[in-house]
Protein backbone atom coordinates (compact mmCIF):
# COMPACT_ATOMS: atom_id res chain seq x y z
CA UNK A 1 0.00 0.00 0.00
CA UNK A 2 1.31 3.69 -1.10
CA UNK A 3 0.13 6.48 1.58
CA UNK A 4 0.32 9.82 -0.36
CA UNK A 5 -0.80 12.01 2.33
CA UNK A 6 -2.06 11.90 5.97
CA UNK A 7 -3.28 15.86 6.37
CA UNK A 8 -5.96 17.81 4.07
CA UNK A 9 -3.45 20.57 5.13
CA UNK A 10 -1.33 20.63 1.95
CA UNK A 11 -4.38 20.77 0.10
CA UNK A 12 -6.19 23.96 1.66
CA UNK A 13 -5.46 25.88 -1.61
CA UNK A 14 -6.98 23.66 -3.95
CA UNK A 15 -8.57 24.63 -6.99
CA UNK A 16 -11.16 23.30 -9.27
CA UNK A 17 -10.35 19.69 -9.68
CA UNK A 18 -9.25 16.43 -8.35
CA UNK A 19 -6.90 15.47 -5.53
CA UNK A 20 -6.13 11.76 -5.55
CA UNK A 21 -7.13 9.22 -3.07
CA UNK A 22 -4.95 9.05 0.44
CA UNK A 23 -3.79 5.58 0.05
CA UNK A 24 -3.24 3.27 -3.16
CA UNK A 25 -4.10 -0.51 -2.67
CA UNK A 26 -1.90 -2.96 -4.25
CA UNK A 27 -3.56 -5.25 -6.46
CA UNK A 28 -5.48 -7.44 -4.97
CA UNK A 29 -4.92 -5.53 -1.32
CA UNK A 30 -8.60 -4.45 -0.02
CA UNK A 31 -9.00 -2.02 2.35
CA UNK A 32 -10.34 -4.76 5.43
CA UNK A 33 -6.98 -6.16 5.15
CA UNK A 34 -5.56 -3.43 7.69
CA UNK A 35 -7.33 0.05 9.06
CA UNK A 36 -6.51 3.02 7.51
CA UNK A 37 -6.77 6.08 9.38
CA UNK A 38 -9.18 8.69 6.78
CA UNK A 39 -8.08 11.80 6.23
CA UNK A 40 -10.31 14.83 7.14
CA UNK A 41 -11.45 17.65 4.27
CA UNK A 42 -13.61 19.80 6.29
CA UNK A 43 -16.50 22.47 4.19
CA UNK A 44 -17.53 25.28 5.41
CA UNK A 45 -21.08 25.44 6.02
CA UNK A 46 -21.32 22.04 5.09
CA UNK A 47 -20.28 18.23 5.91
CA UNK A 48 -16.97 17.29 6.78
CA UNK A 49 -15.84 14.29 4.43
CA UNK A 50 -13.22 11.45 5.55
CA UNK A 51 -11.45 9.59 2.60
CA UNK A 52 -9.19 6.70 2.77
CA UNK A 53 -8.64 4.87 -0.83
CA UNK A 54 -11.17 7.28 -2.60
CA UNK A 55 -10.49 10.86 -4.05
CA UNK A 56 -11.97 14.16 -3.75
CA UNK A 57 -13.12 16.35 -6.30
CA UNK A 58 -12.79 20.12 -5.54
CA UNK A 59 -15.60 22.14 -6.96
CA UNK A 60 -16.47 26.20 -5.78
CA UNK A 61 -14.03 25.45 -3.32
CA UNK A 62 -16.15 22.96 -1.77
CA UNK A 63 -15.08 19.01 -1.06
CA UNK A 64 -16.79 16.06 -2.34
CA UNK A 65 -15.79 12.32 -2.37
CA UNK A 66 -14.89 10.83 -5.68
CA UNK A 67 -16.26 7.13 -4.65
CA UNK A 68 -15.63 6.28 -7.72
CA UNK A 69 -12.54 7.83 -8.47
CA UNK A 70 -13.69 8.66 -12.04
CA UNK A 71 -12.86 12.20 -11.47
CA UNK A 72 -16.67 13.38 -12.33
CA UNK A 73 -19.01 14.87 -9.90
CA UNK A 74 -22.11 12.95 -10.39
CA UNK A 75 -25.51 13.63 -8.65
CA UNK A 76 -24.98 10.95 -6.53
CA UNK A 77 -21.59 12.36 -4.88
CA UNK A 78 -22.98 16.50 -4.28
CA UNK A 79 -24.07 16.11 -1.33
CA UNK A 80 -25.51 19.67 -1.76
CA UNK A 81 -28.39 17.91 -3.67
CA UNK A 82 -31.36 16.05 -1.71
CA UNK A 83 -31.40 12.79 -1.02
CA UNK A 84 -33.92 11.92 -3.61
CA UNK A 85 -31.56 13.59 -6.58
CA UNK A 86 -28.94 11.48 -5.06
CA UNK A 87 -30.62 7.82 -5.03
CA UNK A 88 -32.52 8.48 -8.33
CA UNK A 89 -29.19 9.16 -9.70
CA UNK A 90 -28.20 5.68 -9.45
CA UNK A 91 -30.88 3.41 -8.52
CA UNK A 92 -31.81 2.38 -12.26
CA UNK A 93 -28.35 0.70 -12.56
CA UNK A 94 -28.83 -0.98 -9.08
CA UNK A 95 -32.58 -1.72 -10.47
CA UNK A 96 -31.01 -3.37 -13.47
CA UNK A 97 -28.64 -5.18 -11.59
CA UNK A 98 -30.98 -6.45 -9.32
CA UNK A 99 -33.14 -8.13 -12.23
CA UNK A 100 -29.71 -10.20 -13.47
CA UNK A 101 -28.52 -10.86 -10.22
CA UNK A 102 -31.28 -11.20 -7.51
CA UNK A 103 -29.13 -10.29 -4.79
CA UNK A 104 -31.51 -8.06 -2.66
CA UNK A 105 -28.64 -5.85 -1.57
CA UNK A 106 -28.64 -3.97 -4.40
CA UNK A 107 -32.19 -2.62 -4.09
CA UNK A 108 -32.40 -2.39 -0.64
CA UNK A 109 -31.68 1.41 -0.28
CA UNK A 110 -33.80 2.01 -3.34
CA UNK A 111 -36.62 0.97 -1.55
CA UNK A 112 -36.27 2.34 1.54
CA UNK A 113 -35.71 5.73 -0.09
CA UNK A 114 -38.59 4.75 -2.83
CA UNK A 115 -40.72 4.03 0.28
CA UNK A 116 -40.35 7.08 2.43
CA UNK A 117 -40.99 9.43 -1.33
CA UNK A 118 -43.67 7.91 -2.09
CA UNK A 119 -45.37 8.12 1.99
CA UNK A 120 -44.48 11.31 2.30
CA UNK A 121 -45.24 13.09 -1.31
CA UNK A 122 -43.58 16.78 -1.25
CA UNK A 123 -46.56 19.65 -1.88
CA UNK A 124 -43.21 21.60 -3.13
CA UNK A 125 -43.34 24.64 -5.24
CA UNK A 126 -42.24 24.17 -9.14
CA UNK A 127 -40.43 27.54 -9.43
CA UNK A 128 -36.68 25.98 -8.89
CA UNK A 129 -34.22 28.00 -6.73
CA UNK A 130 -30.54 27.31 -6.80
CA UNK A 131 -29.58 26.32 -3.61
CA UNK A 132 -32.85 25.88 -2.45
CA UNK A 133 -33.22 22.26 -1.46
CA UNK A 134 -37.09 22.23 -0.79
CA UNK A 135 -37.20 23.06 -4.88
CA UNK A 136 -35.44 20.04 -6.11
CA UNK A 137 -38.03 17.81 -3.88
CA UNK A 138 -40.14 17.45 -7.25
CA UNK A 139 -39.12 17.25 -10.87
CA UNK A 140 -38.60 20.67 -11.20
CA UNK A 141 -36.44 20.64 -13.81
CA UNK A 142 -36.82 18.47 -17.43
CA UNK A 143 -33.57 16.55 -17.11
CA UNK A 144 -35.53 15.09 -13.75
CA UNK A 145 -37.99 13.20 -16.22
CA UNK A 146 -34.74 11.48 -17.37
CA UNK A 147 -33.44 10.14 -13.61
CA UNK A 148 -36.40 10.10 -11.23
CA UNK A 149 -39.78 8.08 -13.59
CA UNK A 150 -38.18 5.32 -14.72
CA UNK A 151 -36.78 4.06 -11.10
CA UNK A 152 -40.82 4.25 -10.57
CA UNK A 153 -42.02 2.56 -13.43
CA UNK A 154 -39.04 -0.01 -12.58
CA UNK A 155 -40.21 -0.68 -9.45
CA UNK A 156 -43.87 -1.03 -10.80
CA UNK A 157 -42.75 -3.87 -12.65
CA UNK A 158 -40.39 -5.65 -10.25
CA UNK A 159 -42.43 -5.05 -7.35
CA UNK A 160 -46.23 -4.99 -8.59
CA UNK A 161 -47.26 -2.78 -6.09
CA UNK A 162 -49.10 0.01 -7.58
CA UNK A 163 -48.38 2.93 -5.17
CA UNK A 164 -45.55 3.05 -7.19
CA UNK A 165 -46.71 3.71 -10.86
CA UNK A 166 -49.60 5.92 -9.26
CA UNK A 167 -46.91 8.29 -7.85
CA UNK A 168 -44.67 8.29 -10.91
CA UNK A 169 -48.15 9.46 -12.93
CA UNK A 170 -48.74 11.97 -10.58
CA UNK A 171 -45.79 13.70 -10.42
CA UNK A 172 -44.86 13.41 -14.00
CA UNK A 173 -48.19 14.82 -15.37
CA UNK A 174 -47.43 18.06 -12.63
CA UNK A 175 -44.05 18.45 -14.50
CA UNK A 176 -45.69 18.43 -17.73
CA UNK A 177 -48.63 20.67 -16.98
CA UNK A 178 -45.69 23.25 -15.95
CA UNK A 179 -43.34 22.84 -18.14
CA UNK A 180 -44.62 21.55 -21.61
CA UNK A 181 -45.18 24.44 -23.87
CA UNK A 182 -48.35 23.01 -25.96
CA UNK A 183 -47.55 25.78 -28.52
CA UNK A 184 -44.11 24.71 -29.23
CA UNK A 185 -44.40 20.93 -28.39
CA UNK A 186 -41.59 21.61 -26.22
CA UNK A 187 -40.14 21.52 -22.66
CA UNK A 188 -38.64 24.19 -20.71
CA UNK A 189 -35.61 23.67 -18.63
CA UNK A 190 -37.59 25.16 -15.67
CA UNK A 191 -39.40 28.00 -15.07
CA UNK A 192 -36.64 30.64 -15.60
CA UNK A 193 -37.27 29.98 -18.91
CA UNK A 194 -40.17 31.01 -19.17
CA UNK A 195 -39.73 34.27 -20.52
CA UNK A 196 -36.28 33.87 -21.99
CA UNK A 197 -35.48 34.54 -25.38
CA UNK A 198 -32.83 33.65 -27.79
CA UNK A 199 -31.15 36.17 -30.29
CA UNK A 200 -33.70 35.55 -32.77
CA UNK A 201 -36.78 36.17 -30.40
CA UNK A 202 -37.21 32.82 -30.01
CA UNK A 203 -38.21 31.28 -26.79
CA UNK A 204 -35.49 28.53 -25.38
CA UNK A 205 -35.57 25.35 -25.27
CA UNK A 206 -32.23 23.51 -24.56
CA UNK A 207 -31.27 20.67 -26.61
CA UNK A 208 -29.92 18.14 -24.28
CA UNK A 209 -32.77 19.13 -21.39
CA UNK A 210 -35.40 18.00 -24.35
CA UNK A 211 -32.87 14.82 -25.26
CA UNK A 212 -33.02 13.78 -20.92
CA UNK A 213 -37.05 14.01 -21.71
CA UNK A 214 -37.25 11.58 -24.73
CA UNK A 215 -34.64 9.51 -23.73
CA UNK A 216 -36.44 8.81 -20.06
CA UNK A 217 -39.81 8.36 -21.78
CA UNK A 218 -38.14 5.65 -23.75
CA UNK A 219 -36.93 4.09 -20.24
CA UNK A 220 -40.97 4.53 -19.31
CA UNK A 221 -41.91 2.71 -22.48
CA UNK A 222 -39.51 0.24 -22.22
CA UNK A 223 -40.64 -0.72 -18.83
CA UNK A 224 -44.78 -1.02 -19.32
CA UNK A 225 -46.29 -3.56 -21.03
CA UNK A 226 -48.25 -2.46 -24.47
CA UNK A 227 -51.99 -2.82 -23.10
CA UNK A 228 -50.98 -1.64 -19.79
CA UNK A 229 -53.27 1.06 -18.69
CA UNK A 230 -50.95 4.14 -17.66
CA UNK A 231 -48.71 3.64 -21.03
CA UNK A 232 -50.94 5.71 -23.19
CA UNK A 233 -50.07 8.94 -22.14
CA UNK A 234 -46.23 8.27 -21.93
CA UNK A 235 -47.09 6.72 -25.85
CA UNK A 236 -48.55 9.54 -26.93
CA UNK A 237 -45.89 12.09 -25.35
CA UNK A 238 -43.42 10.59 -27.05
CA UNK A 239 -44.19 10.30 -30.86
CA UNK A 240 -45.19 14.08 -30.31
CA UNK A 241 -42.33 15.29 -28.69
CA UNK A 242 -39.77 13.07 -31.08
CA UNK A 243 -42.13 13.86 -34.21
CA UNK A 244 -41.40 18.02 -33.34
CA UNK A 245 -37.64 17.34 -32.27
CA UNK A 246 -37.47 15.46 -35.47
CA UNK A 247 -38.02 18.57 -37.39
CA UNK A 248 -35.33 20.56 -35.56
CA UNK A 249 -32.65 18.05 -37.12
CA UNK A 250 -29.79 20.46 -38.69
CA UNK A 251 -28.64 19.55 -41.80
CA UNK A 252 -25.58 18.21 -40.83
CA UNK A 253 -27.41 15.64 -38.79
CA UNK A 254 -27.02 16.98 -35.38
CA UNK A 255 -28.84 18.99 -33.00
CA UNK A 256 -27.76 22.16 -31.80
CA UNK A 257 -27.71 23.71 -27.94
CA UNK A 258 -30.18 26.03 -28.72
CA UNK A 259 -33.00 23.80 -30.65
CA UNK A 260 -34.71 27.02 -31.85
CA UNK A 261 -32.18 29.41 -32.91
CA UNK A 262 -29.15 26.88 -33.93
CA UNK A 263 -27.24 29.70 -35.45
CA UNK A 264 -26.20 31.42 -31.91
CA UNK A 265 -24.41 27.96 -31.39
CA UNK A 266 -23.59 26.43 -34.63
CA UNK A 267 -21.29 24.12 -33.50
CA UNK A 268 -22.64 20.26 -33.11
CA UNK A 269 -23.77 19.45 -29.43
CA UNK A 270 -23.57 15.46 -29.19
CA UNK A 271 -25.52 14.78 -25.71
CA UNK A 272 -28.40 16.12 -27.08
CA UNK A 273 -27.80 14.37 -30.82
CA UNK A 274 -26.98 10.96 -29.00
CA UNK A 275 -30.36 11.03 -27.42
CA UNK A 276 -32.58 12.38 -29.99
CA UNK A 277 -31.17 9.47 -32.29
CA UNK A 278 -31.36 7.18 -29.25
CA UNK A 279 -34.84 8.18 -29.32
CA UNK A 280 -35.57 7.58 -32.43
CA UNK A 281 -33.91 4.45 -33.33
CA UNK A 282 -36.35 3.15 -30.29
CA UNK A 283 -39.60 4.13 -32.04
CA UNK A 284 -38.56 2.75 -34.74
CA UNK A 285 -38.02 -0.51 -33.63
CA UNK A 286 -41.15 -0.29 -31.45
CA UNK A 287 -43.11 0.73 -34.42
CA UNK A 288 -44.46 4.28 -32.51
CA UNK A 289 -42.39 5.89 -35.39
CA UNK A 290 -43.18 5.42 -39.30
CA UNK A 291 -39.85 3.81 -40.23
CA UNK A 292 -39.87 5.64 -44.22
CA UNK A 293 -39.83 8.68 -42.33
CA UNK A 294 -37.38 8.86 -39.29
CA UNK A 295 -34.96 6.12 -40.98
CA UNK A 296 -33.83 8.77 -42.66
CA UNK A 297 -33.39 11.42 -39.84
CA UNK A 298 -31.65 8.19 -37.38
CA UNK A 299 -28.80 7.58 -39.93
CA UNK A 300 -27.93 10.98 -40.44
CA UNK A 301 -28.20 11.71 -37.29
CA UNK A 302 -25.98 8.37 -36.09
CA UNK A 303 -23.76 9.21 -39.03
CA UNK A 304 -22.84 12.76 -37.31
CA UNK A 305 -22.08 11.13 -34.28
CA UNK A 306 -19.78 9.28 -35.75
CA UNK A 307 -18.19 11.87 -37.29
CA UNK A 308 -17.18 13.37 -33.64
CA UNK A 309 -15.60 10.36 -32.96
CA UNK A 310 -11.78 10.82 -32.58
CA UNK A 311 -9.67 8.19 -33.46
CA UNK A 312 -9.05 7.58 -30.00
CA UNK A 313 -12.69 6.85 -29.05
CA UNK A 314 -12.94 9.99 -27.60
CA UNK A 315 -16.30 11.47 -28.35
CA UNK A 316 -16.65 15.21 -28.87
CA UNK A 317 -18.39 18.09 -28.86
CA UNK A 318 -20.69 17.29 -25.52
CA UNK A 319 -21.72 20.94 -23.69
CA UNK A 320 -20.56 20.60 -20.48
CA UNK A 321 -22.71 20.47 -17.19
CA UNK A 322 -25.45 23.27 -17.26
CA UNK A 323 -29.22 24.43 -17.80
CA UNK A 324 -29.55 26.31 -20.55
CA UNK A 325 -27.85 26.25 -24.22
CA UNK A 326 -24.15 27.06 -24.24
CA UNK A 327 -21.09 27.31 -26.86
CA UNK A 328 -19.57 24.12 -27.68
CA UNK A 329 -16.21 23.04 -29.31
CA UNK A 330 -14.71 19.87 -30.72
CA UNK A 331 -12.74 18.57 -27.07
CA UNK A 332 -15.47 19.03 -25.37
CA UNK A 333 -16.40 16.08 -23.25
CA UNK A 334 -18.59 14.36 -20.81
CA UNK A 335 -19.63 10.84 -19.62
CA UNK A 336 -23.59 11.31 -19.91
CA UNK A 337 -22.74 11.89 -23.45
CA UNK A 338 -20.40 9.07 -23.83
CA UNK A 339 -23.65 6.53 -22.34
CA UNK A 340 -26.45 7.77 -24.14
CA UNK A 341 -24.48 7.38 -27.56
CA UNK A 342 -23.75 3.78 -26.67
CA UNK A 343 -27.24 3.52 -26.00
CA UNK A 344 -28.24 4.67 -29.26
CA UNK A 345 -25.57 2.63 -30.69
CA UNK A 346 -26.85 -0.35 -28.78
CA UNK A 347 -30.62 0.53 -30.08
CA UNK A 348 -29.10 0.89 -33.77
CA UNK A 349 -27.85 -2.58 -33.66
CA UNK A 350 -31.02 -4.16 -32.61
CA UNK A 351 -32.62 -2.98 -35.78
CA UNK A 352 -29.59 -4.05 -37.54
CA UNK A 353 -30.12 -7.34 -36.64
Amino acid sequence: MQTRYTSADQWAEAKDGVIPAPYALEEGEQIIDQYLEPVIFRNVNGPDIGVTTCGVIVKDGLYFKDLDNSGELAPYKDWRLSPEQRAEDVSQSFLDLYRKYKDEAMIIPTLARTEWIVNHPSEGSFKLVEGDLKTLERWTWCDALFMAPPVYAKLYMLTGEKKYIKFMNREYKATYDYLFDKEENLFYRDWRYFDKREANGKKVFWGRGNGWVLGGLVEILKELPKKDKNRKFYEELFVKLATRVAGLQHPDGFWHASLLDPASYPSPETSCTTFIVYSIAYGINEGLLDKEIYLPVMIKGWNALVSAVEPNGKLGYVQQIGADPKKVTRDMTEVYGVGAFLMAGNEIYKMAR
